[in-house]
């Protein structure tokens, strides 16, 4: 699907209230037009919008009104409508029915639309949206529909939306504005497959994974050479975070290994497949010689990093694998198993033709945007900013 031009363009249209203060000052037409010294027929045509007053008549109205020209006439922006490809299936109607609201981005030469819901249950209220689905139209992913602008089109061209498992990427977002721009970062949470599939299907700009190879000792490149046209895409390093197992303060069951996961009193969360933090679990449990079905739990999946932290910290289980930051955010011990790279992905296309992409790259790599992540915990700087070659 091309980029969609407006359905209606945002141009203005005059607002008219003569007829409502006329009626609010008791007079009728023919009184109104003998006191400002203009015919009957002159005072409905404006009040049928057949007939725009000149200056020099509005001044008149307005004085036997007692108000101002501007209170009787103004210039209204017309709804600015725009049409796109729905990611993710709108909510169902309720009663009475609400507007959806939803995020817009223009990535290549399409235009995307997704729920704000799709940003969790906190993000969903802290984020503003871009517009709101307008009513009888489309509703299962996939399908066009339109959408009624809540903000300005240049602000939503310049929108960056990023998949990916890390939630420091608002933060980058954050940076951004306050280098060089008001351009927003928008992260949709998802696995690093998942994330990569949002990319080769034109629904982001930017994917983020972590899929560590233990044949080759790299992250992420040997997964992207089988699956990318190398020469077509930049990989870009985010950060280099540790991953491991996220405990309960004390480590009360002991976990230590993968092995410790096959005790019948060890209870664990799961990511989705394609996660890395599930492809580091099968890949030990696979080393240990334990089959999945033998793990308490295993079939439980969670669609984040937080979710996971979340669920242990609520003792809803024993142990997940993610990251040292959600374990320091959610107060619980770290069982670390291995250091990963988490790359950003980008066509070079994009880079080119998108006002503001280009910039997030440079946010990144500037020390400020480092110190603070470092302080998150469980990050590596280092390389941030690196490209890697494909």
């Amino acid at each position: 699907m091309h980029r969609s031009k407006a359905v209606q363009e945002s141009s203005p249209r005059f607002a008219n209230r003569l007829k409502s203060f006329r009626i609010q000052k008791g007079l009728s037409q023919s009184e109104l037009a003998a006191r400002a010294g203009m015919t009957r027929q002159a005072v409905s045509s404006i009040e049928s919008n057949l007939y725009l007053p000149a200056t020099t008549v509005a001044l008149r109205l307005a004085s036997v009104l007692a108000c101002r020209v501007e209170d009787l006439f103004s210039l209204v922006e017309a709804e600015d409508i725009i049409e796109g490809k729905l990611v993710g299936s709108l909510l169902r109607e309720v009663a009475p029915p609400s507007p959806v609201r939803v995020k817009v981005s223009m990535v290549g030469q399409r235009t995307i639309v997704k729920p704000v819901t799709g940003l969790g249950e906190l993000l969903s209220y802290a984020i503003p949206a871009d517009g709101y689905v307008v009513k009888g139209h489309g509703r299962s992913s996939g399908d066009t529909v339109q959408v009624k602008l809540s903000r300005d089109r240049q602000a939503i061209e310049q929108e960056i939306s990023v998949a990916g498992c890390d939630p420091a990427i608002f933060l980058a977002g954050e940076h951004l504005r306050r280098r060089k721009d008001q351009t927003t970062v928008v992260g949709w949470s998802m696995g690093s497959m998942a994330a990569l599939r949002a990319l080769q299907q034109g629904e982001v700009h930017v994917a983020g994974l972590h899929l560590f190879d233990p044949t080759t000792g790299e992250s992420n490149l040997p997964f992207l050479r089988r699956a990318l046209k190398r020469s077509g895409y930049e990989v870009v390093t985010f950060a280099t975070w540790e991953e491991g197992f996220l405990v309960r303060p004390g480590n009360p069951k002991s976990i230590r290994a993968a092995a410790d996961l096959a005790e019948p009193a060890v209870t664990l969360v799961n990511r989705e497949e394609g996660a890395g933090a599930r492809l580091l679990l099968d890949q030990r449990l696979r080393a240990a010689g334990i089959d999945p079905a033998q793990v308490r739990g295993y079939g439980h999946i969670l669609p984040s990093h937080f979710e996971v932290a979340r669920a242990v910290a609520e003792q809803q289980a024993d142990v997940g694998v993610g990251i040292r930051s959600a374990a320091q955010l959610f107060g619980l011990d770290f069982v670390p198993l291995q250091a990963a790279r988490y790359d950003l992905v980008v066509p070079k296309a994009y880079l080119k033709s998108h006002p503001t992409l280009a910039n997030l790259f440079e946010t990144i790599s500037a020390r400020p945007f480092r110190s603070e992540i470092e302080a998150l915990g469980g990050y590596d700087t280092r390389e941030t900013g690196k490209h890697q070659t494909l």
